[in-house]
């Protein structure tokens, strides 16, 4: 008897219906793979070359030109072989960006089937990107967005570009190149620059994060939100962002000169707030391994700076240089501390400044670790003990070529280790026999730049001694050379031993140490601040500026 059906296929039927399936599928597949293979061939991508260089253009507001174009079905993007974008012609006539590669994400089906661009994403690859400053502190950045005069009323989008979401515009591995017009020095170079906008608008805030590679081996992290772009003045867009520098060294950047001997490495955190009119930062640095002199060591504690700076932004038709207020910039090093305010003025590569800083009463014993690197060092086996040091100074100049200026005064300190008095050669009668040199006061103008420090009206007290005055120089490298007076104080015991040997001697040699007692000694100084070389010039008591020696007769006391 034949078996009875039960409604369900054999195993025969089973694979006949599988195998029916996946003829059907291979057959999908084969169609789908010859639309990706034959699609580019199908959509002459060039077609598009002048609906996105208007489009592009349009929302840039600037001339925006692409190179081949060709399409890629599966990551659904067109990809220019090139793209150049032009500057602002008031700051260059060359590109303000141009790529070797540039892709743009879209929507596949509105491109086959409607033959319309709705854009996802741009990608610049590699591309290098100019930002330039004036005086007046405008970039060169700050027009772009601004409607372009020649772009066609009856624009395919109606002017809608300015409304439309973007999803993401990246770049990566950039290079930006910062200089300023009129140029003031080589251009500050930011290489490996990975850039991510996402929802890119003109119409609401942007997140965004910056990476890139500093000059000589410093790294450098910006990330916030930015928005809504202000499309007449892009440097009055909304901006809240947080910045990070690592290892920085100003120097290997070209942002110091090698010459002048600064140098140090800082790593720094901050933030910045904007609110289109004014923008405002505040942070803290750190600086490893300082030093401002070319002949001094650098410091082995870092130099600690907390800082809140404000600038007004500049409107895009301004013609007074831009101006940084600092609000505040401590500078900490140990315990001591010392505070700065005032501005910097200008734009570009280097802004002059005008700033005041106010040293009161810092600790000299807490300076002394640091003035090596300003190139100070005290006379070997010599230390300083106790005692204030006040300074005002001025700060002027420019950020590349700074000028100090103002009054210092040192009180009660002590140079251990150091008898001022035996070290002056040609006037043993100043040997005040203390293995110390007290300073009860000292002060001075000083005056310094990156090659050489004056100080004029100084003025020092000790009380072994008397007072000296008169001024000098220091050069970058330490050398002294100063010229003063000392002039014996009644109660020291070199005034002592004098009137003692004056009137010992009587005549015409007791009346010429008595000329020395009540007009000083003229004194040279010269070496450097570790070896100074100090001798009395008594050639230059001779009445009429004789030559001879006319102290011969007063043997151990004058020596020449």
């Amino acid at each position: 008897m034949p078996p009875m059906e039960t409604g369900k296929p054999g195993a025969g039927a089973r694979r006949r219906l599988g195998q029916r399936w996946m003829r059907v599928l291979a057959a999908v597949v084969v169609v789908l793979a010859a639309i990706v293979v034959i699609t580019p061939f199908l959509v002459n991508a060039e077609t598009f070359r002048p609906l996105l260089e208007r489009e592009i253009s349009g929302a840039v507001g600037r001339q925006v030109t692409l190179g081949h174009l060709s399409f890629s079905l599966l990551s659904g993007s067109l990809t220019a072989k090139a793209i150049r974008v032009a500057d602002n012609p008031a700051f260059q006539s060359g590109p303000f960006l141009q790529a070797k590669a540039f892709k743009i994400s879209l929507s596949v089906g509105a491109l086959l089937f409607r033959r319309k661009l709705n854009i996802k994403s741009f990608v610049a690859e590699s591309p290098v990107i100019r930002l330039v400053s004036n005086r007046q502190g405008i970039w060169n950045f700050s027009t772009l967005g601004q409607a372009r005069r020649q772009a066609p009323a009856n624009s395919s989008r109606g002017g809608s570009a300015s409304n439309a979401v973007v999803g993401d515009l990246r770049i990566r591995n950039g290079t930006v190149i910062v200089s300023s017009a009129p140029a003031t020095g080589a251009p500050f170079v930011y290489r490996k620059v990975n850039v991510t906008v996402q929802n890119l608008s003109y119409q609401q805030p942007m997140p965004f994060s910056i990476s890139a590679d500093l000059p000589g081996s410093g790294r450098l992290r910006l990330s916030g939100s930015a928005g809504p772009i202000n499309r007449q003045n892009a440097m009055a867009t909304p901006l809240s962002a947080s910045l990070a520098i690592q290892h920085f060294d100003p120097v290997r950047a070209g942002v110091l000169p090698a010459s002048e001997g600064i140098t140090m490495i800082i790593d720094a955190a901050a933030q910045a707030h904007s609110d289109g009119k004014r923008l405002t930062g505040s942070g803290r640095a750190s600086a490893a391994n300082w030093r401002f002199a070319s002949g001094g060591t650098p410091a082995a504690k870092p130099l600690q700076v907390h800082f809140q700076v404000r600038e007004n932004l500049p409107a895009a038709n301004a013609t007074a240089p831009a101006v940084i207020q600092v609000r505040q910039l401590t500078l900490s090093a140990g315990t001591a501390q010392a505070q700065v305010t005032g501005s910097l003025r200008g734009g570009g590569q280097a802004y002059e400044l005008e700033l005041n800083l106010a040293a009161p009463n810092l600790p000299i014993e807490q300076l002394e670790a640091f003035l090596p690197a300003f190139g100070i060092r005290l006379p070997r086996g010599s230390s300083l003990q106790g005692g204030t040091l006040n300074a005002n100074l001025a700060i002027g100049g420019t950020t590349t070529a700074p000028v100090i200026s103002g009054p210092v005064a040192v009180a009660n300190t002590r140079l251990a280790g150091f008898d001022l008095g035996a070290k002056i050669q040609g006037l043993q009668l100043l040997r005040s026999m203390s293995p110390a040199t007290q300073i009860r006061a000292l002060r001075a103008n000083v005056q310094s730049n990156l090659s050489v420090t004056r100080l004029t009206n100084l003025v020092a007290d000790m009380p072994a001694i008397g007072t000296m005055t008169g001024s000098g120089t220091m050069s970058s490298s330490g050398a002294l050379n100063f010229h003063l007076v000392a002039k014996l104080a009644q109660s020291s015991r070199a005034e002592t031993a004098a009137s003692q040997a004056a009137t010992r001697l009587g005549g015409i040699a007791g009346s010429l140490l008595h000329t020395v007692i009540s007009g000083g000694v003229p004194l040279i100084v010269t070496g450097n601040a570790s070896d100074p070389q100090i001798r009395a010039d008594v050639k230059a008591l001779a009445p009429g500026g004789k030559k001879s020696n006319p102290f011969g007769g007063l043997k151990g006391l004058l020596k020449h």
